[in-house]
């Protein structure tokens, strides 16, 4: 059953939602994301944003906004231990975090707090989103599947994105990002998360998720940085006991892990080294390595930065 936003006597009973922003120079989006969380129809949100020593004038817009929500400047650390901090700061039960260039639908909250509270072994939310351009257009939907542990882990696909939420106790129980990981810390923490609960799929648009030049999604990544899957995916898989993933998954996952590694290789023009990971992907398993993905991954690393810049230009010149 749905809360009742409505009904004020109520409202303290309501588990207090601790939302952390970590922003580094992307103060041209910031205010979006901040009035997205100060629009949720819950009531009992603490707002944390942390300007992770931004060389823009982002100190400049948090300073004129008002001041119901907590906000500070830090030396720059990176997201992880940004974030770690965050929610060391924060004293809510439900804990989330907004990318600074992100947006929240206004029922985000109410509704995975809802869903949260149904059940013990529930232990985080996400939701369908949509993916918008550096205009604020929409750009498509995005339905993502019911949520499958062993798919995530062996298609080395994070189905997670914005407008996701987890109890406290859980995240306690995995431990924080891990701040060796630039790339990827948020897939190697859902990957620990899931271990302890149920993730549930909320069906329905709850975000916005931005893509533009900046974003790193479409960024050019760093060779140390490209060869994370493969780290996050051994790591865990050399965590676990040995019976609880088969040899043949255990191929499938690390064959995925090379191939995404591939991908961002390629992506930033180190054809060699992306070639490489493709025969080591080979190696692992040759099933992996034929399918139509595969060749859908590599179009996309050669392509999908330079197509989606084209699209945002062509975009702002028909709009004027």
């Amino acid at each position: 059953e749905k809360i009742n936003m409505n009904n004020v006597s109520s409202k303290k009973f309501l588990p207090l939602v601790s939302i952390v922003i970590p922003t580094y120079n992307h103060s041209k989006y910031l205010v979006d994301s901040i009035k997205s969380v100060k629009a949720q129809d819950y009531p009992n949100i603490e707002l944390i944003v942390l300007d992770d020593g931004s060389t823009d004038n982002t100190p400049d817009v948090l300073a004129q906004l008002d001041n119901n929500f907590f906000w500070e400047r830090q030396a720059n650390m990176g997201q992880s231990q940004t974030l770690t901090k965050g929610w060391k700061m924060s004293n809510g039960d439900i804990l989330g975090y907004l990318s600074a260039d992100d947006m929240l639908l206004s029922n985000a909250v109410s509704t995975s707090v809802t869903t949260l509270m149904t059940s013990s072994d529930v232990v985080a939310t996400y939701c369908n989103f949509n993916l918008i351009d550096p205009y604020s257009h929409i750009i498509k939907e995005i339905n993502l599947p019911e949520f499958d542990y062993k798919k995530m882990l062996g298609e080395v696909n994070c189905p997670i994105g914005p407008g996701a939420f987890f109890k406290r106790s859980t995240y306690l129980s995995s431990g924080p990002w891990n701040s060796k990981y630039k790339q990827m810390p948020d897939y190697d923490f859902w990957l620990r998360l899931g271990l302890l609960g149920k993730f549930v799929r909320l069906p329905e648009v709850l975000a916005s998720y931005r893509v533009h030049e900046e974003s790193q999604s479409y960024s050019i990544t760093s060779l140390e940085r490209s060869i994370e899957p493969i780290l996050i995916v051994s790591s865990l898989l050399n965590q676990q006991h040995k019976s609880y993933f088969d040899r043949e998954f255990k191929e499938h996952a690390l064959a995925n892990a090379n191939l995404v590694s591939a991908q961002l290789n390629l992506r930033a023009g180190r054809y060699g080294q992306g070639f490489i990971l493709l025969k080591q992907a080979l190696k692992h398993s040759s099933f992996s390595i034929i399918k139509l993905n595969t060749v859908k991954l590599i179009f996309n690393a050669i392509f999908n930065r330079s197509g989606h810049k084209f699209f945002w230009k062509l975009r702002k010149i028909l709009k004027g």
